[in-house]
């Protein structure tokens, strides 16, 4: 997959940190390499995953101000298949005041960061601070797309209009390749109507974008990480672990398509580039004598219909002159005399004497 994924949302309580955990157990489950990181200065992300944030000897903080390689400050989660995390604390605040008072640059040093070790992962996962600060700005820029959880709510549609507002800026300044991945809609209770019409609400708005699956309250996911794992781990019965599944499920299933797509259409383009297009062509000497000799004895057949239909009207008209047994004409037609002048047919016909009768003879 080779992609960074931004789990982002302004208003809190919408469940990133725990669409980020338990995606990346989901995820590794499927043999894929994955990169957590914690962009949250609370922790919760490195808690859930087992990891003691007060023990940290390098985190993000570190990271992002260069003090620390981002190798050097990976943690390997044991969990099933396992993924890699990278851990934040509190002092994440810091870094973030810090990174302020930089002149130029300090929305890329995540980035920047990142680009050694991206290839290393089929997937990267940043889990964002509930608001759009500078620390939410860097995982944007880092980021391919933006995977936004929503609790189908009043309060999370207005969060939501203002993180699509910061994503356009975002696009506009630093990074026009960032798109939204999809809109998940959590803790969802098909029992509440407001739920239900603001679930609606988003399909109809963003389509295709709203993941088909919705991750419903549960109560196994609410209580995983006091346990330090990902639900998937806690119990892997539970609604909300299979409802987690079900979303690496379908992520894969796009990121499928959406490549298959993309080759059909590059095969189209080559075979397209392959094949030339054929411009008329002159005749060839070949086929100019062919058509000459067509032409010839297209002519000649002509020539000699005229000549045998000259004959037959000659004959024709020998025919017609009737000759007594006794020697005298008994009818004479003259043909049309020509005009030596001017070469027309002129329509002269004369008429023979009336034969005399037998009697007039005899006397």
């Amino acid at each position: 997959m080779k992609r960074v994924i931004a789990i982002a949302m302004q208003k809190g309580g919408v469940g990133k940190t725990t669409t980020a955990v338990n995606l990346a157990a989901s995820l590794a489950a499927t043999k894929r390499r994955v990169l957590l990181i914690d962009m949250d200065p609370q922790g919760n992300t490195t808690m859930g995953s087992g990891i003691d944030k007060s023990q940290l000897k390098c985190s993000t903080c570190e990271v992002l101000l260069g003090e620390c390689q981002l190798a050097d400050a990976f943690v390997p989660i044991e969990h099933g298949a396992g993924f890699t995390l990278l851990p934040a604390n509190q002092d994440l605040t810091a870094a973030e005041v810090r990174l302020l008072t930089l002149p130029i640059g300090r929305e890329t040093k995540l980035r920047q960061a990142l680009a050694p070790k991206r290839n290393d992962f089929d997937l990267v996962l940043i889990d964002c601070p509930p608001a759009l600060n500078m620390l939410t700005v860097n995982a944007l820029v880092a980021a391919d797309s933006v995977l936004i959880p929503m609790q189908c709510e009043y309060y999370a549609l207005e969060g939501l209009s203002a993180l699509l507002s910061t994503v356009e800026q975002i696009r506009a300044a630093v990074n026009p390749q960032l798109a939204i991945e999809g809109v998940l809609r959590t803790m969802f209770d098909p029992r509440n109507n407001l739920a239900n019409e603001v679930s609606a609400q988003l399909v109809a708005h963003f389509g295709d974008k709203v993941f088909r699956t919705v991750i419903p309250r549960n109560i196994r996911l609410a209580e995983a990480p006091s346990f330090g794992k990902p639900a998937l781990f806690h119990d892997k019965e539970s609604r909300g672990a299979l409802a987690y599944l079900a979303l690496a499920g379908e992520m894969i299933r796009r990121e499928e398509e959406s490549t298959g797509a993309v080759r059909n259409l590059t095969a189209m383009t080559s075979a397209t580039a392959a094949s030339p297009v054929t411009a008329p062509t002159a005749p060839t000497a070949s086929a100019a004598n062919a058509t000459a000799a067509n032409t010839t004895n297209t002519a000649n057949t002509t020539n000699t219909a005229n000549t045998t239909n000259t004959a037959n009207t000659t004959n024709a008209a020998n025919a017609g002159n009737a000759v007594d047994t006794n020697g005298v004409d008994t009818a004479t037609t003259a043909g049309p005399a020509t005009n030596p002048a001017s070469g027309s047919a002129m329509s002269a016909p004369v008429s023979a004497a009336p034969a005399p009768q037998a009697e007039e003879r005899s006397r």
